[in-house]
């Protein structure tokens, strides 16, 4: 169901909500602790859904547009302020407690992420293991020495279990155009040291395609069968564990992948199979089984990998409380600290605009990431409270960073910011907004039709 547009739509709703009301408190929870009467919490905007009023008045509001929230305090907008409450508006309060209930939003999201990230790590992440696939003959990756089926144990020194350890790790060195030193266990079950030179690599960089700039491929397991399932259509066909698939309708088979692709996609019709068993060429046919999945009817043949290729392809990071804790932290301040380094490679054009993703994307991978199980969506709405985290400190007017911003002016110079700088600020920050949404969905429908 979660891989259906209805999936994604519920999984992006859901992501949504959490991220929203997580932020909100932040500035709900400091603001109340700092003395400050809220006269409103809402998750959403627009028009109210549900409402209910709590202690000490506050509203608490879910509106009918969930694409943000807003905590309003005394003081922000009213330009009466009854004598007895004045000591509990927000604009009564002195710049440190404001630029605290401004920074508090972010905070929590970044809190939120260690804590998501806690679990995930509790819970256990399965992973791939980092081998190198095919590797081209021309790329960087080639000169730098990497084979077929080299194993990345480090990264500068760092230890990378899994291919999302490393791909981050390349990024900042392609951002950095620096030498990475990456040492590998070769198929041999040697190690070596390779010199990864990305000085000139990705110009500007795109995320999206480190492997095609990079020269290389992921490794995956060739299209030898494991166990066949007795009562599956592989085995009605003949088929036994060890043979390896060649080719399919006369169109050549290489990985497992591309065999289960061609399988899912032709349920019900007849295959004909050119097969590889013990130095012998066969030629079989097999009619995938039809099984309904969440996007319509897939084949299925009744085979699975070998447990050989399993160990080989899969890891599973586990740590005891204290150390998912400590690892929950790294992990936050490292992606943070990434999409920093991401957004200023953007504004300065070192990096390419194709980067910023908006909210159909969004929506992809939290549908994607919910079908996949909760580790892997703990893990989509750790990334993503990041990601609102670090913007909303960017310094730009009507977002948090840039109310924080006036503060600290405010601080410093002893008196607040002129309202007229202000508004200007605000329309600046608006126009900003709007130039990033475009650009966000831009790159959304680019993708969709790409």
């Amino acid at each position: 169901m979660m891989e259906s547009p209805a999936g994604y739509l519920i999984a992006f709703l859901v992501a949504l909500g959490v991220l929203i009301t997580v932020h909100e408190f932040g500035h709900f929870w400091v603001a109340r602790r700092l003395g400050v009467k809220v006269l409103r919490f809402s998750v959403g905007f627009g028009r109210p859904l549900l409402r209910r009023r709590g202690r000490d008045g506050t509203e608490y509001v879910l509106a009918a547009i969930p694409l943000g929230g807003y905590v309003k305090m005394l003081g922000e907008e009213e330009d009466e302020i009854p004598e007895s409450e004045r000591h509990r508006a927000f604009s009564s309060k002195p710049p440190l407690s404001r630029i605290a209930i401004a920074f508090a939003g972010p905070l929590f999201n970044f809190l939120f992420a260690i804590l998501a990230f806690w679990l995930m790590y509790t819970l256990g992440v399965p992973g791939l293991r980092p081998v190198v696939g095919d590797v081209e003959p021309q790329g960087i990756t080639a000169r730098a020495g990497f084979r077929n089926e080299d194993l990345i144990l480090r990264v500068d020194g760092r230890e990378t279990p899994t291919w999302q350890t490393v791909q981050t790790a390349l990024v900042e060195g392609m951002l950095a155009r620096k030498v990475m030193e990456i040492e590998v266990e070769t198929r041999e079950g040697g190690r070596a040291t390779r010199h990864l030179d990305l000085a000139g690599a990705g110009d500007p960089v795109e995320v999206e395609s480190l492997f095609d700039t990079l020269g290389f491929r992921p490794w995956g397991p060739p299209a030898v069968l494991g166990e066949v399932l007795p009562d599956g259509a592989a085995a009605a066909a003949g088929l036994r564990a060890g043979d390896r698939i060649v080719a399919v309708d006369g169109e050549p088979i290489r990985y497992w992948t591309e065999w289960v692709k061609v399988v899912r996609g032709h349920p019900g019709q007849v295959l004909h199979l050119e097969v590889e068993r013990e130095g012998r060429t066969l030629r079989l046919s097999m009619t995938p089984a039809l099984r309904e999945g969440d996007d319509g009817p897939v084949g299925v043949a009744g085979v699975r990998l070998p447990e050989r290729y399993v160990d080989r392809l899969y890891t599973v990071q586990r740590h005891g409380p204290f150390g998912a804790l400590a690892k929950g932290v790294e992990k936050t301040f490292d992606t943070s600290l990434l999409m920093v380094k991401v957004l200023w490679k953007v504004v300065t054009g070192d990096a390419s605009l194709k980067n910023i993703s908006g909210p159909i994307t969004i929506a992809q991978f939290a549908g994607e990431s919910a079908a996949m199980g909760l580790v892997p969506f703990l893990s989509f709405l750790a990334v993503v409270s990041i990601s609102l985290g670090v913007l909303n400190l960017m310094p730009v007017p009507i977002l948090d960073g840039g109310h924080i911003l006036f503060y600290a002016i405010e601080l410093v110079r002893g008196r607040p910011v002129s309202e007229q700088a202000q508004l200007a600020g605000h329309r600046i920050g608006i126009l900003l907004l709007l130039a990033l949404m475009g650009l966000a969905f831009y790159n959304d429908f680019a993708r969709l039709l790409g």
